[in-house]
């Protein structure tokens, strides 16, 4: 099974820029979209064979979800249930009969780390809410976590120490993620390897130099764990200023 996760900035200008000839080319049983940045009716998707589940966020051009598969979910839940968290479109939850998919778009703390006290809060909230949905099946969860976890995961640790996506309040916030059950697909294939990213800024031609961060991420519950095949970073993949990240199991 083939899952893969993209943080789009933007589906109708990344359909422009090649996400239909991706899709087709890989054929993913499960793609997983944030930053989708539509409200409903903003775009007419013709994906024969593909069920299609979307969250929109209530401020128009702005965050948003999507999840495409080829497989009919059991169930489909919007949000994690708590109103502060659920208007900005950045949660859908597929049930399938062995696991459950959460495509996710974690909130970024912002210039000057305006909203990170309202981050640490989602974590907590978010976490809660994979914990509950564990108790009945394991979790796969991917998208953009707005976090590079370790110094292995940026180009430039020592001068975004405080930045936003680098700050040692969001890097713990992740491992307590791993050390609640769930594993980083990427680092458990492969823990040593540098230079791989899935963000780079459009300012200072980051990407050319590949001063990126890996901030894109599969996780899934440590039951998964012997079911897993391989992790993949697609980094050559234009259209976005991420690039899509994937999961075989």
């Amino acid at each position: 099974m083939k899952l893969i996760s993209w943080n789009v900035n933007g589906l109708r200008a990344c359909v422009g820029k090649g996400f239909l000839d991706f899709l087709s080319l890989e054929a993913p049983d499960i793609i997983c979209l944030q930053e989708t940045k539509l409200q409903a009716g903003q775009i007419d998707l013709d994906l024969p064979g593909y069920f299609q589940y979307w969250n929109y966020a209530e401020k128009k051009g702005y965050s948003g979800t999507a999840i495409f598969t080829k497989e009919e979910p059991l169930s489909v839940s919007y949000g994690i249930g708590i109103e502060e968290h659920d208007h900005e479109g950045r949660v859908i939850t597929l049930e399938f009969p062995e696991f459950y998919v959460i495509t996710v778009y974690t909130p970024n703390s912002q210039d000057e780390l305006a909203r990170l006290s309202y981050r640490m809060k989602w974590e907590d909230n978010f976490l809660s809410y994979l914990k509950a949905l564990e108790k009945e099946k394991p979790v796969i969860f991917c998208g953009d976590l707005n976090v590079a976890h370790k110094e292995i995961d940026l180009k430039n640790p020592k001068t975004n120490r405080k930045n936003a996506g680098f700050t040692d309040e969001e890097r713990e916030k992740f491992t307590v993620l791993t050390e609640s059950g769930f594993i980083d697909t990427f680092r458990y294939f492969y823990p040593d390897k540098e230079g791989i990213y899935s963000w780079w800024s459009y300012r200072f031609s980051a990407r050319a130099k590949n001063a990126g961060w890996r901030i894109d991420y599969f996780l899934v519950s440590d039951s998964l764990k012997d079911r897993l095949q391989d992790a993949v970073i697609y980094n050559d993949v234009l259209g976005s200023d991420h690039c899509p990240v994937g999961l075989l199991i």
